[in-house]
Parts: C-alpha cells; structure tokens; sequence
C-alpha cells in the first residue's frame, strides 16, 4: 500500500482495518507523516490544573471525578490556582491545562455554593475568569478542556485560551445503552460533542480532540469517530490535534474487570487515525499510558506526545507517571526524530491572526520562535 493513497476513503479504512498486515500499516503511515511533519515530533511542558473534581457524569472508566464527600472531591480557589500555575511557571512550562468535571452545578447542591461564593453561576464562567486570572499573573497559555460548552462559553474561553478541547471520544450512541461505559453519563451524547466542537470551529478555535479506545467500541465505530473529525476539520480548519488514547483499567473504576487494548491494537488505531486524517495533522498518543512500551507508538505515525508536566501528575490517569523530559529526547531522537517543545497553540497556528484574541496573541509573541516553537526550545528543554 502506497501512503500517498491517502487520506483513506471510509470504506478504505474499514478494509484495511479487517485486512492489513500491521507492518504494512504503520510503513504507511510513518510515510505519511514524514510527508507532512518531517522528523520533527513534539510536546509541551506544562502544568495540570484540576479545577474541580465534581461531575455529573459517571463514566464506567473514570477516576477523576468525584461526588461531594468523596476522598478527593475538590473545587480549587483562585488563590489555589494561582499557586500551581505559578510553581509551572517557575519549572519553564508555558501551558496551563485546565481539567475539570462537567457542569456539577446541575446535581451538586455543594458546587452552586462555592460558585455563589465565589461570584458565579456556571462552572464554565469560573472557568473563563481562572483562565483569564492565570494568563494575566502568571503568563502561562491556557488550555482548557471543560467538557460540553456552548458558544458563549467557547466565545469568553477564546479571549483567554491559546487552545481549548474536548475528547470526543467515540460517536457511537450505541455506548450509551445500560451497562455500557457512557450509561450515565448525559454530557457524552456524541450531538452533544460534535455540536461543541463546531462551534469551536465557527468561531475560529485551535482545538483539541480525540477518540478513546478500548471502551467497548467496535473498530468500524473508531473508523467512524475519526471521519467525523476529519469532516469538522476540512470545513472549519480548526482542529490542531487529534488523540488517540487508550483505556487502562484501575482497580476502583465499574470497568476494573474490562479487557485493556493490546499495544498492536494500540499501533493499528493510531496508523489509521495518520491514514484517515492525512500527513498534515498533528496525532498525539499520551506516551505514559503505554508505559515502557512508550518510543513504539512513534512506529504507528504520531508527531506528538502531549503535553508533559514537571510539577504535577496526570491527574486523569494518576498511576501512569509522565516519563521525564530527558528520556522523552533520548528516546525520542534515538528513533531518528528530534524533539521540539510546542506551546499550547500549534506552529501552524501561531501566526494564524483570527485564531487568538489580542491578550492571547501578545503573549504567544513573548514565548513563540519564528518558527512558532517555544522560544527558548532549540531542542526539548531539560528537567
């Protein structure tokens, strides 16, 4: 199979998904990206900014949220806030990547209280005003990743945000039946998500995206997911990337007995995401989630790790430790490739005018290179 076939059709993509050799594809798709990104892969150092743990969804694979009363149920403070954004800022990071539950205010009696008292109705709108507080204080671009917004959130988050995003996770509503991971979980209706991010698109965000696997799809569902986000990218061109991440069981989540992807799984997805989306994307694979096995995903046509902290955990996943910045480089450039440290909004982006707002922009001018990489990253900065 020749990589300059592609991007793939859907009937392309289901066949080779059923029919390919895993050889064949990851040399296509390792061709594809060395076509559109060359040798370089990136990542960008930041901090992880769990803003609250409260969510009313409860997906069959999550450990991040929490209900009121839970060991780790949190809403962190402005001045928490700025405590942590300040400890990355003094470590080199330059983004601040903002997690949180989804609209707890709408069950939790406990988040409309600390909202109230701290002048808000919405956990999106404190959102906004954390990630404005942050951007200000403390320089570090932020990206917010919040869930299901509507224009308006999206609109304030923009004044703020370098990037904002949101997984997609899989377009499948069948994954919404009872004793299925997005059972209860109202914010996971794939309209839902879509509708999210175009209008992300129609207001000229850089966005993040990605699907989950491993959650009880079928291939064919995956194959789907990344065509709708192909087809949201080709009319508003504002997808900066795509994730392709895998689920890892954890013994205190509903899906602790559910069988993990394989890593051959792992490499087939994510050579395909390369396939379908074309060699310009930028496809990302969290590199902490694959353990040891981490430098193999870059077999599959990857070009970036995500973004990596040197003062926080990934508090998603809090037993897979981030690998540290040194052995990224190593392995990274023993494979041929060079490391380059990106900011929260992509080169390809940077000097996209109608992408950042005023404040945004006159602070990517501090940190960006002309190249768009982080200024004072020739090669990946060191820990």
């Amino acid at each position: 199979m020749q990589a300059t076939l592609h991007p793939v059709t859907r009937e392309e993509a289901i066949q080779l998904a059923a029919q390919s050799p895993l050889s064949e594809l990851l040399a296509a798709a390792t061709e594809l990206r060395a076509e559109g990104k060359g040798s370089i892969v990136t990542f960008s150092k930041k901090v992880f900014i769990p803003l609250t743990t409260l969510c009313r969804d409860y997906c069959g694979y999550c450990t991040f949220r929490k209900d009121p009363g839970q060991p780790g149920a949190h809403f962190m403070t402005p001045g928490e806030i700025l405590a942590l954004a300040e400890r990355g800022r003094a470590a080199g990071c330059k983004e601040a990547l903002f997690s949180l539950g989804d609209q707890p205010e709408k069950i939790f009696p406990e988040a409309r209280e600390f909202l109230r008292a701290q002048g808000y109705f919405r956990t999106l709108d404190y959102l906004a005003a954390m990630c404005e507080l942050v951007l200000e204080k403390t320089g570090l671009l932020p990206h917010a990743n919040p869930g299901v917004m509507d224009r308006a959130a999206l609109a304030r988050l923009k004044d703020s945000n370098a990037s904002v995003g949101l997984m997609l996770e899989n377009v499948s509503p069948r994954l919404m039946r009872d004793g299925l991971p997005h059972a209860k979980a109202p914010d996971k209706v794939p309209a839902l998500r879509l509708r999210t991010i175009e209008e992300a698109g129609k207001l000229s965000i850089a966005f993040t995206t990605g699907i989950l696997i491993g959650i009880g799809e079928t291939m064919e569902e995956r194959i789907d997911s990344l065509f709708a986000i192909r087809g949201l990218h080709e009319k508003y061109g504002h997808i900066q990337e795509v994730i392709i991440q895998n689920f890892r069981a954890k013994p205190e989540i509903p899906m602790a007995g559910h069988p993990e992807p394989s890593l051959d799984d792992m490499l087939r997805t994510i050579a395909l995401a390369r396939l379908i989306l074309g060699s310009r994307m930028n496809v990302q694979a969290p590199p902490n989630l694959s353990y040891d096995d981490f430098p193999r995903l870059l077999e599959a046509g990857i070009n970036d790790w995500g973004g990596i902290s040197p003062v926080t955990k990934d508090f998603i996943n809090p037993e897979a430790s981030w690998p540290q910045i040194t052995r990224l480089q190593s392995e990274t450039e023993s494979r041929g490739f060079t490391l380059r440290e990106r900011l929260a909004l992509y080169p390809e982006f940077i000097h996209r005018d109608e992408f950042l707002s005023r404040r945004v922009r006159n602070r990517v001018v501090e940190v960006a290179g002309p190249d768009g990489f982080a200024r004072d990253a020739a090669h990946a900065a060191r820990i």
